[in-house]
């Protein structure tokens, strides 16, 4: 028998298979499609403590095998996530990590707890609950907070370890690409407490309306993803992976059943799925089923055979 569940920072998943933040919504929108159980996990839509409109302008561009993105964090807010959309969220029997994201420490520490005084109340009522925070420290397409947060060692620390104290909740970490020393980045945030690690976020690039004479973008940055940083966001899972002993979600341009394995190769506990929910919306439908055929068709048993190889 192929096995490909897995355990990722003492959460059971069905599968290395997550729905990444930004591209899937709370999931309503792909429940329509396909069932969501397929999944190992979704990641929600990043959230911060007050509801935010988002940037103005071009939000999502096409560019050579990939996209880019400058949406702003534009979302509800913790308090109407909570009370509108967790229910359904967690209704198809499949793991429920919430990306947080904040402008300030305080508003990082405020946002975790609310999610896990409600996440308790859930539990204590018998009810499913949010099972992991994925803690967004390295946004690029935001005015203030978030990539800052994530380039330097000492701002991350402060945030980590503030967030660490206000849950006990499993902690990923989001790293961002960016970051001055990737590694140390990494063994900073797992000598925090993060029970986790995922990267790449988006890699900060820019386009350029010629007609215009202007950028396509208002904050004249956005957030580059898809194929296109496949080989990049590979190779820092790679050293990441090797440089610490908690679990990393590997995450960018993954698109195939071959794309996972090799970011399982390189070291990673699960992957995440982005942009190609854009380019396939049933994505995450037959992953699963198409990650058992090529582990059958190479003789592997179990992704535990294979992780970390390379």
């Amino acid at each position: 028998m192929i096995s490909i569940d897995c355990e990722l920072a003492g959460v059971l998943l069905s599968n290395p298979i997550l729905a990444a933040s930004g591209t899937f919504g709370f999931g309503k929108p792909y429940a329509d499609l396909y069932p969501l159980r397929k999944l190992g996990g979704i990641v929600s839509k990043g959230l911060t403590l007050t509801p935010r409109v988002g940037n103005t302008g071009t939000r999502i561009y096409e560019t050579p095998s990939g996209i880019m993105n400058s949406i702003g964090l534009e979302n509800p807010g913790i308090r109407a996530f909570l009370e509108n959309e967790l229910s359904e969220m967690t209704s198809h029997g499949t793991a429920v990590i919430v990306n947080l994201g904040g402008g300030t420490v305080r508003e990082y520490v405020e946002g975790a707890e609310l999610l896990t005084e409600a996440s308790r109340r859930l539990r204590s009522a018998g009810k499913r609950a949010v099972d992991m925070i994925e803690l967004n420290i390295s946004c690029p397409n935001i005015k203030e907070g978030g990539l800052a947060f994530g380039i330097e060692n000492e701002q991350a620390r402060e945030v980590v370890r503030a967030v660490r104290n206000a849950t006990t909740l499993p902690l990923l970490v989001k790293l961002s690409p960016g970051a001055k020393d990737l590694k140390e980045m990494a063994r900073m945030c797992e000598a925090e407490g993060a029970d986790g690690l995922s990267l790449i976020n988006t890699i900060q690039a820019m386009a350029i309306d010629i007609r215009e004479r202007r950028s396509v973008f208002d904050r004249a940055y956005a957030g580059l993803s898809g194929p296109a940083i496949k080989p990049i966001a590979l190779r820092m899972v790679h050293q990441v992976a090797r440089s610490v002993s908690i679990p990393v979600v590997g995450i960018g341009g993954i698109c195939s059943a071959e794309d996972i394995l090799e970011f399982i190769m390189a070291g990673a506990a699960a992957v995440q799925i982005g942009t190609y929910n854009f380019i396939n919306l049933r994505a995450g439908d037959t992953l699963a089923e198409e990650l058992i055929q090529l582990m059958e068709n190479e003789g592997i048993q179990s992704l535990d055979d294979i992780r970390g190889i390379i």
